[in-house]
């Protein structure tokens, strides 16, 4: 793991949270940003929540939800105030949307997937495999207005944010060091509503952060790339901008992102041995060395001594 960069302690006491989507067990990457999450929070001395992310319900599967907070339970990765569930707050981001439209800053979109392409490609843009296609403005009306259809969320369109010319983006990662992004660029104008009605990971995240007042974020390296629009977000919505910290990504044998949509394995925590055995892999991983190995450390001990040691890694950085 690159080195970390010592934070100042946050003025209000440091609040942190994982955030998993509960649309299959945790595997060994989640357990990871779990741990290093967990880890962040109790060497600040201050506390870690747990919020389930499971706006997109076709995505979700049932039980999952419980079987993460068994898992992490079994981990002793406990949490400090209860758990939430996103599915629970749709009037907040229906306010922040509705904000955002007296704002006069967002739009309705009827492009598909195939559109936006078909146009980029007239335009000699070819967007590699796997990469998000940068939105070419095709719905975008000028100039742009409130618009009364936003009360009634319309499933026919989404809701795409329109971006000033311009903007370019620039954060301090604590593991990764400055980071700079130009949302017009490499992002356009992006959807805060979908089509079928579900609200996106963007808005969800930013409301959702500033709601439960989160100062530190700690999360995998492959939500590296929504930082940028999540920050002018929160700056658009007058929030506060937690610190951010990306950990590494587990990859598989094939390079890729451990995920469950490329069949990640469960993590397996039916007894104490087992879920020990997957938070050493975990804190490996993290870069976290000289941590105790004897069959008679408990989850507890090892925890302690985890946290002391990521407590040495940032502060020797």
């Amino acid at each position: 793991m690159p080195n970390l960069k010592n934070p100042s302690p946050p003025a209000d006491g440091y609040r942190g949270r994982f955030a998993p989507s509960p649309t299959g067990p945790l595997h060994a990457g989640s357990l990871v940003a779990a741990l290093g999450s967990w880890l962040d929070a109790r060497k600040n001395h201050g506390k870690w929540l747990l919020r389930m992310e499971d706006l997109d319900a076709p995505r979700c599967i049932s039980g999952a939800d419980q079987e993460i907070l068994r898992q992490l339970l079994a981990c002793g990765l406990t949490w400090d105030e209860e758990p939430t569930w996103q599915s629970q707050h749709q009037g907040r981001y229906k306010k922040a949307l509705e904000r955002l439209n007296q704002l006069q800053i967002i739009y309705p979109c009827t492009c598909s997937r195939q559109d936006i392409a078909n146009t980029l490609e007239t335009r000699g843009v070819m967007t590699p495999r796997n990469q998000e296609m940068v939105y070419p403005g095709t719905c975008r009306p000028h100039p742009i207005s409130a618009f009364d259809e936003v009360e009634r969320l319309a499933t026919e369109v989404a809701w795409r944010l329109a971006l000033p010319p311009g903007l370019t983006i620039h954060f301090e990662d604590l593991a990764l060091g400055q980071q700079t992004q130009d949302l017009n660029r490499e992002v356009g104008d992006f959807v805060l509503h979908r089509r079928d009605g579900i609200f996106t990971y963007q808005l969800a995240v930013v409301v959702d952060d500033a709601e439960q007042k989160i100062t530190h974020i700690v999360r995998g390296a492959d939500l590296l790339n929504n930082t940028a629009r999540q920050i002018y977000l929160q700056k658009t919505l007058g929030y506060e901008t937690p610190s951010y910290l990306h950990l590494p990504l587990v990859l598989d044998e094939h390079g890729e992102k451990l995920s469950k949509q490329t069949l990640a394995s469960a993590i397996r925590t039916e007894n104490a041995q087992q879920a020990l055995q997957e938070l050493r892999k975990a804190a490996r991983h993290l870069g976290l060395r000289d941590l105790p190995d004897g069959k008679e450390t408990s989850i507890a001990q090892w925890l302690l001594a985890a946290t002391q040691a990521w407590d040495r890694k940032i502060t020797s950085s």
